[in-house]
């Protein structure tokens, strides 16, 4: 399934499937990898070098995402982006799906004449996304369908294809539902949605260099107000909360699972001095950096 690389006392796991698995993309229920996997090993933190999506369809269960707990019921669906730090927790009943696949895997087919261009986002998901019931009987169906699909007999080339095209389809429906629900119920214009999701791109792409909202309004035309009116209405904070709100999370992610130094840190960040650093952190979180990478070891000895 995957294999993990030790660096210092963080665990990171790139896509390794066995010898006899010709596909950037697998598909496995949370039981089995329960059976396969020594229980210590599920309770370490990991960040991984692969998308990962976990559906839960039975039971209930705390996962721990970028440090922070995310209470998941059936019908609960979480996308983890490459570089995230996961914990499954400790809780023991309940299963559901496992989706792992490359980054290559969203790139588009070799074929640069088809009038389809395969691309797919995943910045378009929401970190987590809750199904009702009906919604969460047609997601597990398309993942079971696309875990048969991976023992067809037949080319490796034309299987993949074929779970690339249910993989997309799958994902650009659980957008669909993302965005209905915040077009819907909380009346959101389509355009502001459209200025907000331009922002948030634009904010992973530059944090660690662009750290005032006028640069990123520059970029897209329009004014701080107009920007920060978008990112209020979708997902009530302003621009500026957002941007800190990034540059605190991989702050927190530096801290945890590398060991550079709080000074290469800041530099890695955009800051000019240390010290602006651990005020911004400390006023952030309510902790300095030293404080927080202290507690952060000794909650992973306890987990």
């Amino acid at each position: 399934m995957y294999t993990s690389n030790q660096k210092e006392d963080v665990e990171h796991l790139k896509y390794q499937p066995a010898n006899s698995y010709p596909y950037d993309l697998e598909i496995f229920r949370v039981s089995n990898l329960k059976q396969r996997t020594r229980e210590e090993k599920m309770r370490i933190t990991y960040r991984y070098e692969f998308h990962m999506l976990i559906c839960v369809t039975h039971g209930k269960c705390v996962q721990w995402v970028d440090f922070a707990p995310v209470i998941c019921n059936p019908g609960t669906f979480l996308s983890l982006r490459l570089g995230q730090a996961h914990n499954f927790g400790h809780d023991e009943n309940w299963d559901g799906w496992i989706i792992l696949c490359r980054p290559e895997f969203l790139l588009p087919t070799l074929s640069p004449s088809t009038d389809l261009k395969l691309t797919f986002d995943f910045e378009r998901l929401p970190n987590v996304l809750n199904l009702n019931s009906q919604e969460l009987h047609r997601a597990s169906e398309s993942i079971i369908k696309m875990n048969e699909d991976c023992l067809i007999d037949a080319s490796a080339e034309d299987v993949q294809t074929l779970l690339r095209y249910q993989f997309y389809a799958l994902m650009t429906w659980l957008s669909i539902i993302h965005e209905k629900w915040q077009l819907g119920d909380r009346k959101i214009h389509s355009q502001v949605l459209l200025r907000f999701k331009r922002f948030q791109k634009l904010v992973e792409e530059h944090f660690f260099e662009w750290n005032h909202v006028n640069e990123y309004a520059i970029h897209l035309g329009c004014t701080e107000k107009s920007l920060t009116r978008a990112t209020t209405a979708t997902m009530g904070v302003s621009a500026k909360n957002l941007i800190s709100a990034r540059i605190t999370l991989e702050a927190k992610r530096l801290l945890a699972h590398t060991d550079f130094s709080i000074g290469i840190i800041a530099e890695k960040l955009g800051f000019e001095e240390t010290t602006h650093f651990s005020k911004f952190f400390k006023r952030e979180t309510g902790s300095t950096p030293a404080q927080f990478r202290r507690q952060e070891i000794a909650f992973d000895i306890v987990k």
